[in-house]
């Protein structure tokens, strides 16, 4: 059995990292994050993405796409996860994902295509509250919905929203009635809305109810890549730094104590490459499995890239507690990931549950 990337998946992965060494190096990053008002999203960078079929990747091909499988948009994700990049991925993917596995075939075919060219987009309402994760949280119901979903990407932005509701999944088009307001969270490189609706129209996935706990799992894989991506470049971060800053005469990497501090920090991310790619793998091989793996690689991940982010703090000295420095841009991506569909211990009982415990 091959437990590696093929040539074709590691071709994917060179071009989504040529695009991003191209049109999203951290002073691009910086930019768009210290932009006055409210974050948005790098428009050119997604533009580009669009173009080399990034949106299309797990669109069926029947609809305009690539007809790739979650493991092929999981790596993706942990490309863009390396350069923290400024795009409306996580939501876009994921309502895409949504009406693949829960839409009809009149749903799908007006859908599928726009989204796959990034003509039209999209993303997903799920939490309620401030925790209401979960399928059997959900509580706005009806064709006509009223209540709040929060921490919503990219809402402002969205031409077309998947909804969760008490029933499954709903469409919910940019027309309708609600209003969004942004949330000012920590990672103003991937923005939140809080969504109120009012008796907005919504027209229900035939197979929404069936496909929700695929969708949250498809989102913790995503989660988990992204966080995969993010630690490992800490990691490379901090050891280039380790290797150039000199005191007493001698590079800093000669020091025992980050010596060590550098290898926890290697051996805590690297393996954990394995979770992610696994549960990707899961959700479109071993359904019975997909839950568990999903959710164990969401909680480990999270955990990993919010402590690595710290050590990377650490690593860098005085310049890593600075604005101007990289840092800060991953530890607030790592604790929106952290936070963003539940947190890891939300997961772990969830993977309990799952395991029969």
């Amino acid at each position: 059995m091959n437990f590696l990337l093929s040539e074709e998946q590691m071709a994917l992965v060179d071009s989504v990292s040529n695009l991003l060494r191209d049109k999203c190096d951290a002073l691009r990053v910086h930019k768009i994050f210290n932009t006055p008002g409210d974050a948005q999203f790098d428009v050119e960078l997604w533009i580009a993405f669009c173009e080399m079929g990034g949106p299309a990747i797990i669109v069926p091909e029947e609809h305009g796409g690539l007809g790739l499988e979650l493991v092929d948009l999981a790596i993706v994700a942990e490309a863009l996860g390396k350069a923290v990049a400024p795009l409306p991925f996580l939501g876009h993917s994921l309502a895409t994902i949504a009406i693949s596995i829960g839409g009809s075939d009149t749903q799908k075919a007006k859908w599928l295509p726009l989204l796959a060219s990034g003509e039209v987009l999209g993303t997903v309402a799920l939490c309620e509250g401030k925790s209401g994760w979960m399928p059997d949280q959900w509580t706005l119901t009806g064709s006509n919905l009223t209540g709040i979903k929060s921490l919503v990407p990219n809402a402002d932005e969205a031409d077309l929203m998947v909804v969760g509701t008490a029933e499954g999944l709903a469409l919910v088009e940019k027309d309708a009635n609600y209003t969004t307001v942004r949330i000012d969270s920590a990672d103003r490189t991937r923005p939140l809305d809080t969504v109120t609706f009012d008796g907005a129209a919504a027209e229900a996935l035939p197979s929404g109810k069936d496909a929700t706990a695929r969708l949250i799992d498809a989102a913790a894989v995503l989660i988990a890549a992204d966080s995969f991506g993010g630690a490992e470049h800490c990691v490379n971060m901090s050891v280039e730094y380790a290797k150039m800053r000199e005191q007493y005469g001698q590079p800093i990497a000669g020091f025992q104590g980050l010596r060590y501090q550098l290898v926890a920090m290697a051996l805590a991310t690297e393996p954990s490459r394995g979770l992610y790619w696994y549960a990707a793998h899961a959700w479109n091989a071993i359904p019975d499995k997909a839950s568990h793996a999903a959710s164990q690689a969401k909680a480990h991940l999270a955990d990993t890239y919010l402590q690595v982010t710290r050590d990377t703090v650490e690593a860098h000295g005085g310049i890593g507690f600075t604005w101007e420095h990289d840092t800060h841009l991953y530890m607030k991506r790592a604790m929106i990931n952290w936070a963003w569909l539940g947190s890891p211990t939300r997961h772990r009982l969830r993977a309990a549950d799952l395991a029969g415990w």
